[in-house]
């Protein structure tokens, strides 16, 4: 059997077992499922997607529901026709409340047919997973925010407050164009809101599948690269000098590679941490418990550290040389060496800090030092008040009794880093859980399990109504 005909034995195969799986379906899943594929089979890759023809498809299904066309918007810059954002409003009944915002990107990472094993722009259902560029990040909340919309209109829900929603276009390519970006710097209203709900959190299963972990994140580390480089004359090689540029800026950065920020525990890794102690052996929490104190024990957060890198980089500011280059000919001294250094800086610091910390770590004053790109986002850790946590602790216990609650601050970076820096506290909740393997984002085959998604569904409609009916 050739190539394309495997491939479309596949997709008929997928489409099958996809329509007997809506069969049996609960009316009120099917639509979802129905709203879900839709959303996930049209690409919104930067290279030949639309999430403008994305956020138009999810707007028709707003409309259909009831919510009137002026409750709703396709938002772009005119030199950005394909990268519209979605925004709708559901009105409460208090027009003095600050409205609850659930912000959900539908651009996606490049995917490549023949890389994949099956179609990633077509939705496949395997084995109790979900498969298809997108499957996860982050179009699952997409779907959930739009879907959720959809139901709360249909049941005549009327909230205290009003529930915006936001799908956007750029999270995955900023460098290009970010919706969030633009919209806070051109039209601040429109995301305006108490709080915000967004990616950057998801759940955590055991080795037999069983939830253990809900995450809920607070904050995220600040990206900031920075350009170190040395300089010289050169010269023939045959006549070397002390002042090689090479040689310079690669004693700067063993240096800086040896060197440790200070820990520093804010209300997020502390909670994690703390919630973390309680699920992991009796010998990692007690090192997790020594860098809580103060002073935090460093020999401990070292053993950390070669458990699990993540734990480092929650616990303190990160540097590290990710590019180095230099010289012009194998037989001549080099006259310019360069390197570059990513920084994750914990939220609350200030950049230049971090800078002039590396400068002393250096030691040598012909090593230069600029950032480079865009200047990183500062904002300090949304608080993780009563308020916030109350409707995540009740819902959860609800459909995962027992599961620990765990606060977590992201090392990456969300759309979230926008918002938060606009003034509009963002946290990360999905209800969304994965296995030790993840979803895959980014990579080869994506994909999230059915169960996952359908649990992760009914979480956010229900806490969001929570949220919508709660008091300031």
């Amino acid at each position: 059997m050739g190539t394309r005909a495997r491939s479309l034995l596949v997709t008929a195969v997928a489409a099958i077992g996809t329509s007997l799986s809506l069969a049996q379906a609960p009316a009120d899943e099917t639509a979802f499922r129905g709203l879900y594929k839709e959303l996930i089979e049209i690409n919104t890759t930067r290279s030949v997607g639309s999430c403008t023809r994305a956020a138009e498809a999810m707007r028709l299904r707003l409309l259909a529901a009831g919510i009137p066309a002026g409750d709703t918007q396709i938002l772009a810059p005119p030199d950005h026709p394909k990268d519209g954002a979605l925004i709708a409003v559901l009105h409460g009944r208090d027009r003095a409340a600050k409205p609850i915002l659930m912000l959900a990107h539908i651009d996606v990472v490049e995917a490549k047919r023949e890389d994949w094993e099956r179609d990633p722009f077509i939705l496949v259902e395997e084995n109790g997973w979900f498969y298809a560029r997108g499957a996860s990040d982050d179009k699952a909340m997409a779907a959930v925010f739009t879907d959720s919309m959809i139901r709360y209109r249909q049941e005549s829900f009327k909230p205290r407050r009003d529930i915006k929603l936001a799908l956007t276009c750029g999270e995955e390519t900023s460098e290009f164009f970010n919706s969030v970006r633009w919209l806070t710097e051109t039209r601040p209203q429109v995301l305006n809101a108490a709080f915000a709900l967004n990616e950057g959190a998801g759940g955590e299963l055991d080795r037999n599948d069983k939830p253990v972990a809900l995450q809920i994140q607070a904050g995220e580390k600040v990206y900031q690269d920075f350009a170190l480089e040395a300089a010289d004359v050169g010269g023939h090689s045959s006549r070397p000098t002390k002042n090689n540029p090479i040689v310079r800026l690669s004693a700067g950065l063993a240096r800086l590679g040896a060197h440790n920020f200070a820990i520093a525990l804010n209300q997020a890794t502390r909670g994690y941490f703390e919630a973390q102690t309680k699920l992991v052996s009796p010998e990692i929490a007690a090192d997790m418990r020594a860098v809580m104190n103060n002073p935090p024990d460093e020999a401990a957060a070292e053993r950390l550290w070669a458990v699990n890198p993540g734990w480092n980089g929650s616990l303190r500011t990160t540097c590290v040389a990710t590019e180095i280059s230099g010289g012009h000919a194998p037989n001549a001294l080099p006259q310019h060496a360069r390197a570059n250094v990513n920084c994750r800086i914990l939220p609350g610091v200030p950049i230049a800090d971090v800078q002039r910390e590396i400068v002393n770590v250096l030691g040598d004053d012909k090593i230069s030092i600029a950032p480079t790109g865009e200047a990183g986002m500062q904002a300090p850790p949304p608080p993780l008040t009563q308020h916030i946590m109350a409707p995540v602790r009740k819902v959860a216990e609800s459909i995962w009794p027992g599961v620990a609650i765990v606060p977590t601050m992201s090392t990456g970076a969300t759309d979230g880093r926008f918002l938060n820096a606009s003034g509009v506290p963002t946290y990360g909740l999905s209800g969304m859980f994965h296995d030790a393997e993840g979803s895959r984002a980014h990579g080869l085959n994506e994909r999230i399990r059915v169960k996952s998604l359908m649990n992760g569904r009914r979480f956010l409609y229900e806490v969001v109504k929570l949220y919508a009916n709660g008091a300031d």
